[in-house]
């Protein structure tokens, strides 16, 4: 059953799972020492925000990373969903609240880096998915002749 879900990971699979994951890793940690990027430009301590969004980060990244190295295809794609649903709500967010310093160059940050580099990947891992299926399913239907 496992190595059904198995998928090949070519090096671009591989800068786009870095580029998904680092961040996981990197926010919690700017979020703990740096008391104004979850509570604003006036906060002097960590507040619950901070807590939350590592506990989160964290989870995902690490979930990404056992994906990663089992190489297990819906595992990674249904986390890259995830990653995405969640920067899809995080990038209007930090502009309502004016929360950047430079609004072009964070939609920038973004797109390119977030946003299109996942699109990339669902779409890979699913092609992935979707052949292995197939091929199951011939496979198995030529033990039944």
């Amino acid at each position: 059953m496992l190595e059904q879900t198995k998928v090949t990971i070519p090096w671009w699979l591989t800068i786009i799972l870095v580029l998904e994951t680092l961040p996981m890793f990197l926010g919690p940690v700017v979020a703990l020492m740096v008391p104004g990027f979850m509570g604003g430009p006036e906060a002097e301590s960590i507040n619950q925000a901070a807590f939350i969004y590592t506990n989160r980060n964290v989870a995902v990244g690490l979930a990404l990373l056992i994906a990663w190295v089992l190489r297990n295809g819906p595992m990674l794609f249904v986390l890259i969903f995830i990653r995405l649903i969640t920067d899809l709500g995080d990038l209007p967010t930090v502009l309502y609240y004016n929360l950047v310093t430079s609004a072009p160059r964070t939609i920038a940050i973004f797109v390119c880096l977030y946003y299109i580099p996942a699109i990339f990947a669902l779409r890979y891992l699913w092609q992935q998915m979707t052949r292995s299926d197939g091929e199951t399913q011939s496979n198995s239907g030529d033990n039944n002749v």
